[in-house]
């Protein structure tokens, strides 16, 4: 499980809040934005202490004022299941930090450069992440499962994931 996994249950909260009819202030929201950006650059392999304890800081953020805020709503039962569900989360995020991830070799990617493979969706579909890539300075091409291989400076790359993470959640 680990960071992605406490963002998913978060998300499902302010879900839960939405339907309530409870409106999300934007900080919030922002540090959970945030957060997302960050995992996925730690799936980039920007494996650092650093980012962990940036996306700790966002995620408890956002953890602290939902579970404060639904402790005023929602029956305790129901908090006490995310405040579960949430620990099993973090547990699990304790013990798998400290592994170092293995390196995969992608072929035609220097081994100086980062790389990330994205599978194009409606909303932003391949040619669209292409143009994003050359924007960004990033090299990028199609492989045989269909998902874009985008490769270049881990900072074009960080840039190249908020761009995305942008479109995305609009």
């Amino acid at each position: 499980m680990g960071y992605l996994a406490v963002w998913k249950i978060l998300e499902e909260i302010i879900v839960e809040f939405r339907k309530k009819g409870m409106v999300i202030p934007q900080n919030v929201m922002s540090d959970l934005k945030s957060a997302k950006v960050l995992i996925s650059l730690m799936d980039v392999g920007e494996n650092d202490r650093e980012t962990a304890a940036k996306i700790e800081q966002y995620l408890g953020s956002v953890e602290a004022y939902l579970i404060n805020t639904a402790q005023k709503t929602f029956a305790t039962e129901r908090v006490d299941g995310w405040l579960k569900s949430l620990e099993e989360a973090t547990y699990d995020t304790q013990e798998t930090c400290s592994v170092e991830k293995e390196e995969k070799f992608i072929y035609g990617v220097p081994r100086d450069q980062k790389w990330i493979r994205i599978k194009p969706l409606e909303n932003v579909p391949l040619e669209k992440l292409r143009q994003l890539a050359e924007e960004t300075h990033l090299s990028s091409r199609v492989q045989n499962d269909g998902l874009l291989l985008v490769y270049g400076s881990a900072g074009n790359i960080q840039e190249f994931v908020k761009k995305i993470s942008a479109l995305t959640s609009k």
